[in-house]
């Protein structure tokens, strides 16, 4: 049979309307529910058991298919597909997920440096490059819709999931995110796949820094801070999903909270495409934060609310929804339009007519895609924040001592949501080991005996990504190298091991103290993570306690913190002869480092995120607000604010050293601006030093606004650049007046006329360069359309 919407030359609206016409109610519920693959399919591709009945109303989408090999995986996508296409009344295709944070988290694709590393390299162009690749690799696996980016601007570095996010900067986290989607998603949808920016809004704020907490704030910041990368990313990449956070918004979880998923997100940002539920969001109301007594209810708020897709599982969507509409209970017309996205997004991704994988993957070619674009990223996200001289390293007869729980270590590189992590955490719960009852599930558990066969995790990683360690590399370019771990990650060893680590410090050149955290899911010693928050966010006493004994052989000694997030660092750290700050980076994560530390590449990675001198200034974000936290001036006599320690950080945002030197000068900007123009802001970079380098050219911004404090400086532009021993780059920025509005007294996001300051530099607390120019004209009211979100910068020779 033919049915209207099988029209390809009709627009997607018109065919998703069309197809609506023909559903039947169970249908359209269950085009709002996800299913896990092994309730359709077995290992090798056949029905599981049960498969009919579930495909007379077919989920419209597939949580959780992933494996090891990309081909099979192509071919278990495939096998759902036919079932749908085939087997079903309407045909209509699946919407198959999975996450792609730092890379397509199905085994045999490339892994790149976690998000927090991804952001220190402040290289929106490779990002894209890496989501370009990522968006070739789904689609010919079948897989068209990617749980990613992250745009939680994190605040709050107890938060376990920092090192996802982009950092604690909106504009930073606005250009990656901007890059990411339209790296995605592509300039059509039909050759793309749909991006799922996370989490919507505020999870990044989860009060006390605990997970799923309330973001405790006001509609002001919610929107001018927190949404600025959403709205970004909707207006200047075309995004069509977005995840709900699992945390509330002034009293009201986001999941079911109508402000922000419909008359924010929908209303006033413009975002035209559909809502996903982070997983399990309607148990979370009924059962942890209680605002539902039951499915059913959950159904009705979040239907209502604007959420459009419960994932991964039916639970309060699909039938028990189909019985509030019957019951009158539910609005047909939210449903209606529920679907409508639902199904316009599948027509936008070609689906109807290009259900299927690509038929054949030559695994051993998709296994080498993207490792130089890997290590070139995990390069740049290496942050040298001090040095006295000792680095870089001389390579050959050097006897170096690599010590602490970093050493030797492999598997920490790959945090949660890559797919090693992923694996390893999959497996022991489909043993029961994590105190579940998820993995004890007959079904689930011969699926993942199938297709996660027994691997040794350092083995699966050394094997099929050629992960080495920071030793390893080392080893590589020094002539003797001795590695003794001193500690395990947040414990001691047996009582010789701080001993041989002291004795190992003593006898080299110099020590490379590997230390910093570890993030996995739920399992074993770790210290970030989903679920996994600190207190107290100084580095394990166990390390502090290697830390210090190292330091007292008096040996030079090179700290390098592996991390994704913001640790508070012992005398013995911070004192350090030199300091290196590397994420998760992946397979390459510990070559880029060693060659940075012995000069074979050029650290040029800037700080996402601010790092305290102690947990007790938190937050000490770099765009604290006038006249707050160390935003504020020191009352009389008072010569800082606090009577223990300065407020001000250890290392603040942006930072990071060279081995070369850069300066700026040649300032040039425009005095006056209309609120209908644009400013143009120049400078000139150049390397005083005598090797090669890159630098980040920093712009900052501060404006006022009658009534409504606003941040005491805002990143408003930045331009990597690379140079020569004494070449120069112009740097030319042009900032959109428009770029400058906030949410002022009326309540209007508006753009008023008075003086914006503004300092150039090469971190936020670097004012190499200051000046102002007067916004002139007319107050304005501005839409969403007509905001500016990034500037636009131009580098060109000198």
């Amino acid at each position: 049979m033919t049915f209207a919407h099988s029209d390809a030359r009709l627009s997607p609206a018109e065919r998703a309307d069309l197809l609506l016409r023909e559903m039947t109610l169970a249908e359209k519920c269950a085009q709002l529910v996800g299913v896990f693959p092994w309730s359709l399919i077995g290992p090798d591709g056949s029905d599981a058991a049960g498969a009919e009945d579930l495909l007379r109303t077919p989920p419209g989408h597939v949580a959780g298919l992933t494996c090891d090999d990309p081909a099979r995986l192509a071919l278990l996508a495939g096998a759902v597909q036919r079932q749908y296409v085939t087997r079903t009344r309407l045909g209509i295709p699946a919407l198959i997920h999975m996450e792609a944070l730092n890379g397509f988290m199905v085994g045999g694709h490339a892994v790149f440096p976690t998000g927090t590393g991804l952001a220190a390299t402040w290289s929106p162009d490779l990002v894209e490059a890496m989501t370009r690749l990522i968006r070739e690799q789904m689609r010919r696996t079948g897989v068209r819709q990617a749980l990613a980016p992250v745009l939680d601007v994190a605040l709050d570095p107890r938060w376990g999931r920092v090192h996802e996010t982009y950092g604690e900067d909106p504009y930073l986290t606005a250009a990656l995110g901007v890059s990411y989607v339209r790296g995605l998603q592509g300039d059509d949808l039909r050759t793309g796949v749909v991006a799922t920016t996370k989490h919507f809004l505020g999870y990044g704020l989860a009060e006390g820094g605990v997970n799923l907490s309330a973001a405790e704030t006001g509609a002001r910041r919610l929107r001018d801070l927190f949404g600025y990368p959403f709205e970004a990313a909707v207006r200047l990449a075309g995004l069509r999903s977005v995840m709900n956070s699992y945390g509330d918004v002034d009293g009201v979880p986001v999941g079911a909270n109508r402000e922000v998923l419909t008359d924010l997100l929908r209303g006033t940002m413009g975002f035209e495409g559909f809502v996903s539920s982070d997983y399990t969001t309607m148990g979370h109301l009924v059962d942890r934060q209680r605002v539902a007594d039951d499915p059913a209810q959950a159904a009705r708020l979040t239907l209502h609310a604007g959420l459009d897709v419960e994932l991964p599982t039916e639970w309060a969507f699909g039938a028990a929804l189909a019985k509030e509409v019957e019951a009158g209970r539910v609005e047909p017309r939210d449903l209606d339009l529920a679907v409508e996205r639902v199904l316009r997004a599948k027509f936008e991704l070609g689906l109807f007519e290009n259900p299927y994988p690509q038929d054949s993957i030559d695994v051993t070619a998709v296994a080498r895609e993207g490792r130089e674009l890997s290590l070139e990223l995990a390069r740049r996200s290496v942050v040298l924040l001090r040095n006295d001289g000792t680095l870089p390293l001389a390579p050959g007869s050097l006897r170096v001592a690599v010590v602490g729980p970093h050493a030797d270590a492999v598997t920490l590189q790959f945090p949660t949501y890559t797919y090693p992590a992923f694996r390893e955490m999959t497996t022991r719960m489909a043993r029961g080991e994590l105190g579940n009852a998820i993995g004890v599930e007959t079904t689930m558990a011969s699926w993942n005996e199938s297709v996660f066969p027994p691997r040794d995790t350092e083995s699966f990683l050394r094997e099929e990504y050629g992960a080495t360690s920071l030793a390893e590399e080392i080893a590589a370019l020094a002539d003797t190298v001795e590695t003794e771990p001193g500690c395990a990650l947040t414990t001691e060893l047996d009582a010789d091991a701080l001993d041989r680590a002291v004795a190992a410090a003593e006898a080299a050149d110099v020590v490379v103290l590997a230390l910093g955290g570890a993030s996995l899911w739920f399992n074993s010693a770790r210290t970030e993570g989903e679920a996994s928050d600190s207190a107290d966010i100084a580095l394990p006493a166990a390390q502090v306690r290697l830390a210090g004994a190292v330091a007292a052989t008096g040996t030079p000694l090179v700290a390098v913190l592996v991390q994704g997030r913001a640790y508070t660092l012992p005398s013995a750290v911070a004192e350090a002869a030199a300091i290196v700050v590397a994420p998760y980076g992946g397979p390459f994560g510990p070559k880029a480092v060693a060659e940075a530390l012995f000069g074979v590449t050029e650290p040029s990675g800037k700080l996402p995120y601010t790092i305290p001198r102690h947990v007790g200034q938190l937050p000490v974000y770099h765009h604290q607000r006038n006249g707050t936290g160390r935003r504020n001036p020191y009352p009389p006599a008072v010569p800082q604010h606090y009577l223990d320690m300065p407020a001000t950080p250890l290392f603040t945002f942006g930072q990071g050293l060279s081995y070369t030197d850069f300066t700026l000068g040649g300032l040039t900007a425009d005095t006056e601006v209309d609120t209908t123009g644009t400013a143009t802001i120049a400078v000139t970079v150049t390397n005083t030093g005598v090797r090669a380098g890159a630098t980040v050219v920093q712009l900052y911004l501060s404006a006022t606004t009658t009534g409504v404090t606003r941040p005491a400086q805002q990143l408003g532009g930045f331009a990597r650049v690379e140079l020569e021993p004494g070449e120069s780059r112009h740097v030319e920025f042009r900032v959109a007046a428009a770029q400058l509005g906030c949410t002022d007294l009326a309540r209007e996001f508006a753009l008023a006329p008075g003086t914006v300051r503004f300092f150039i530099g090469l971190d936020s607390d670097d004012r190499a360069l200051e000046g102002a120019f007067e916004l002139v004209g007319e107050r304005r009211v501005l839409t969403s359309t007509q905001r500016a979100f990034l500037s636009e910068t131009v580098v060109r020779d000198a």
